[in-house]
Formats: C-alpha cells, structure tokens, sequence
C-alpha cells in the first residue's frame, strides 16, 4: 500500500512563494512518475508539473519560469517550489505518483494524495 501526504500549502499575497512537499511511503519498487496536479474551482484537474523516471521535466505554460519541481530519492519526497504567484494559481493541488509495486505481484499504479489548499489574494 502506497500513501501519500501533501504539506505547504497556504495563503500568501501576489507575488509571493510557497513550496509543496509530499512524502511517499509503502513498498515502493521505484517510480515511473511523480507530479504536481491542481483544480480550481469549476474547473478540471490540470497538470502542473511532472517529473519522470529519468529526470525529465513537464510543466503547464501557465507555470513556466515560475515553478520547479524536483525530487529527492533517498526520501522518497516531490517538491513544487512556486514563485511569483498569482491569483489565478489558487486551487486545491495534489500530488500524483506512477509507481511499480510487487506484494503480492508487480503493478504499476498510480496515486493520489488528498490535497492541500493553496489562495493567492490580489
């Protein structure tokens, strides 16, 4: 079983930073992925970055030369440092991990966290 707990979130100013981190647990083999998604309200779950097995990185135009993603293997940890934030990056953000298990056989699964509330006021 593989659980996921999200922590950073908040409510800062325009322009200001946070930085999210979620921390993997459970009998992990390895990764194939670990992300950042988020929901506005009335609006869809979007990508807001993705970082691959081998270090390859994915993000949302709308994030681009503002975020970073990154992750730690010894800790079994994904970050999201957020930069000059705007109003429009409120939502709830989750962390999403692909991962390969072998109890009691081999999958590959992905995971969600349960979210954590990030408000951006004008």
């Amino acid at each position: 079983q593989v659980q996921l707990v999200e922590s950073g979130g908040g409510l800062v100013q325009a322009g200001g930073s946070l930085r999210l981190s979620c921390a993997c647990s459970g009998s992990i083999f390895s990764f194939n992925s670990m992300g950042w998604y988020r929901q506005a309200p009335g609006k869809q779950r979007e990508l807001v970055a993705e970082i691959t097995r081998i270090g390859s990185t994915n993000y949302a135009d709308s994030v681009k030369g503002r975020f970073t993603i990154s992750r730690d293997d010894a800790k079994n940890t994904v970050d999201l440092q957020m930069n000059s934030l705007k109003p429009d990056d409120t939502a709830v953000y989750y962390c999403k991990v692909v991962v390969v298990t072998t109890a009691p056989k081999i999958r590959i699964d992905g995971y969600w966290g349960q979210g954590t509330q990030v408000t951006v006021s004008s």
